[in-house]
């Protein structure tokens, strides 16, 4: 919500239309959130659920158990593969918007993806069906957003 408060304030104060501004942040974001799931490998955070992959990974300071090395999983799917889908979809002329829009809708859904391999938020658990998690119900607002910028093109 602040973030999108400041993008506001910046753009009215540069005399950039919201949208614009928004789709160029959008074109980069996925860059920011796979250096931050990296950091969140490092430093031991968001780990996966157990596993019998061979590429599990053990998280000494949660247990001895292989898990799910989710966030590598973010590294690829938020960071690589979401920057490549954006970059090359914004590449031809789109509407405002419209790049928002695409990163939110590819965000929501890549995001929901990778709660299966997540271990869910201890306050939280697992919400409904034994795997419905917070993470996955968040998604939704993103993606009914991105849906909707899509649909109604935003006046500049």
């Amino acid at each position: 919500m602040l973030a999108m408060l400041a993008l506001i304030w910046f753009s009215r104060k540069q005399g950039i239309p919201a949208y614009t501004v928004a789709d160029l942040a959008a074109s980069v974001t996925p860059i920011g959130l796979g250096c931050g799931r990296i950091g969140n490998f490092i430093n031991g955070e968001l780990w996966g659920r157990p596993t019998d992959a061979p590429w599990g990974f053990v998280f000494p300071h949660v247990d001895n158990l292989p898990r799910h090395p989710s966030q590598l999983y973010a590294v690829g799917l938020e960071g690589i593969l979401l920057f490549v889908v954006v970059w090359l979809y914004s590449s031809k002329p789109r509407p405002a918007g419209n790049v928002s829009a695409v990163f939110l809708i590819g965000y929501a859904f890549i995001r929901m993806f990778e709660e299966f391999f997540r271990q869910p938020d201890s306050q939280y658990g697992y919400l409904a069906f034994g795997w419905l998690t917070m993470g996955q119900i968040l998604c939704v607002p993103m993606i009914i957003f991105g849906l909707l910028f899509l649909k109604y093109k935003p006046k500049n």
